[in-house]
């Protein structure tokens, strides 16, 4: 893996020393809104230009990859500035030794996309999940792709470059997407995300892919302050009964308890929807988005049980602040697998 430093399109002598390094370039790199359509068209196409001179000048035999999208043949100025980097690097690749890969790309959504930039989804989560009220422009269809499918889709490219149809070492390969919907529908979809999950503190069903990745997506535009959740506790002679989760989908249900001062957790999930409920003790939950440096602090106490639920590619962990013992009851949607555990260590 080489570094990149988005300031390298500026230096050629820079741009060069990483392009020289390389085996693979992955070109991701792409602006998709701007105030002025002629700039945005312009810094689009220069970067492929630059990054086909860089190539030149270093005699380069790296198989190049570079995100297109499907607007490409819409005419826009995003589309056709995108199609004009992808058609320069191609022709580098003709006139070179090395490979070129252009991916026509739908629409991709997933956690912490940027709202009102460039996913209908990221927007609708966000307004959805901080009570705003989305607008429908044009009630279109749209293909939409999730991230990590289309991270893998890339890395099979990487792995096995030969596997696409190639003339003169460049191939078009447009990636399927994930699920194809209308708008409005995806709309009614998150809506009713929104109240299963957040109005009747449910899980909705985790059995298909999109409906999963789509919820894991809106899961990361809850606001931080939603959590903690109070139990509701019905109480009579006997004592009290509390519901710790309601799911419409399978999964597995475990309890731990810990000593006074002791840490558990320090890890994040890629897929797994996870809640941590309280229900005797004193407990410390922190939790804190990887890539970011700031951390959640969320305090709870089994006198009031209460539950936080954990975004995935969010590291978390629980810590006994009390004096007696912690008892914590976990939910989670896949019952633990020691081959693929989806379970990354990474301190808080």
């Amino acid at each position: 893996m080489v570094n990149f430093k988005r300031d390298w399109f500026h230096d050629p002598s820079l741009l060069d020393a990483f392009v020289a390094e390389c085996d693979v370039i992955v070109h991701l790199a792409g602006i998709n809104r701007h105030e002025s359509e002629e700039e945005l068209y312009r810094l689009n196409v220069e970067m492929g230009r630059k990054l086909a001179d860089s190539l030149a000048r270093t005699d380069s035999s790296a198989h190049v990859i570079m995100s297109s999208s499907t607007q490409e043949d819409r005419g826009n100025p995003y589309g056709n500035s995108k199609k004009v980097a992808r058609e320069t690097l191609a022709q580098w690749s003709r006139e070179s030794k090395g490979q070129f890969t252009g991916l026509l790309i739908p629409n991709v959504f997933g956690p912490f996309g940027k709202p009102n930039y460039n996913s209908v989804v990221a927007t609708f989560c966000h307004k959805i999940a901080n009570g705003e009220k989305p607008e429908i422009h044009v009630d279109g269809e749209i293909g939409l792709i999730y991230v990590l499918d289309l991270v893998q889709q890339i890395s099979n490219i990487i792995e096995s470059p030969e596997k696409l149809e190639r003339e003169s070492g460049v191939a078009t390969h447009p990636i399927p997407f994930t699920k194809k919907i209308k708008v409005s529908e995806l709309l009614a979809q998150l809506n009713g995300i929104k109240e299963q999950y957040m109005d009747k503190f449910s899980f909705p069903s985790l059995v298909d892919d999109f409906d999963k990745a789509l919820f894991n997506t809106f899961r990361c535009y809850v606001p931080s302050d939603f959590f903690p959740a109070k139990f509701v506790q019905h109480t009579d002679t006997r004592g009290a009964f509390v519901e710790l989760a309601r799911t419409d989908t399978p999964g597995q249900t475990s309890f731990s308890t810990t000593v006074p001062g002791i840490t558990r957790g320090n890890h994040y999930h890629t897929r797994k929807a996870e809640r941590f409920a309280v229900i005797k003790g004193k407990a410390l939950i922190q939790l804190r988005k990887i890539g970011t440096d700031e951390v959640i602090n969320y305090q709870l106490n089994g006198d009031e049980p209460s539950f936080v639920d954990m975004p995935i590619w969010t590291t978390h962990n629980i810590k006994n602040v009390g004096d007696e013992e912690l008892l914590t009851v976990f939910w989670i949607n896949e019952p633990f697998d020691a081959n693929d555990p989806d379970t990354y260590f990474e301190v808080v």
